[in-house]
């Protein structure tokens, strides 16, 4: 068994790229899709939770309170588009191409060139069922960077064994 399997700790993966934060603030690569919360361009106090599904490409925007985007009409909207934006960012293109099993000409594609090889397809628009978790983890993710720098251990993940504890 590796090492990080049996310890309480995972191996964080750099980003490929610096990114900003400010209109993209959560991509993940989970649950079988590229994921994430993208800040609305219009309304400050908007955002939308944004989806691709790998393989089918099948994508869904809506706000976090389930309200339908108006640019996803049969076609990846901003939204989305700046969601693949910055995953390539985050993960480095290739990554993104093999996880959503995207065929691009090249082998390291850039960004747009990803969105176009996958609109190509004509993707279906899928439901957003997904949205209410994915920004649970967002705003998850947001409570653990307001904690202050500490070696000592979160107790929200106080129920991890400590490393080379004997079961």
């Amino acid at each position: 068994m590796p090492v990080w399997e049996r310890s309480s700790t995972t191996r964080v993966v750099p980003p490929a790229r610096p990114r900003k934060l400010a209109k993209v603030p959560f991509v993940e690569l989970a649950d079988g899709r590229l994921q994430g919360v993208v800040s609305s361009g219009s309304d400050t106090g908007r955002v939308y939770v944004s989806s691709i599904a790998a393989g089918t490409y099948a994508f869904a925007c809506s706000t976090n309170n389930n309200r339908p985007c108006g640019g996803a009409r049969g076609t990846f909207c901003n939204h989305i588009r700046a969601l693949v934006t910055e995953a390539v960012l985050q993960y480095g293109a290739g990554r993104v191409a093999r996880y959503l099993k995207a065929d691009t000409p090249d082998a390291e594609p850039d960004a747009p060139a990803l969105v176009s090889a996958m609109a190509a397809t004509r993707p279906a628009q899928g439901d957003t069922s997904a949205a209410a978790p994915v920004f649970s983890r967002f705003l998850r993710h947001l409570a653990y960077l307001e904690l202050e720098p500490t070696t000592m251990p979160v107790p929200e993940m106080h129920w991890f064994p400590p490393t080379r504890a004997v079961a």
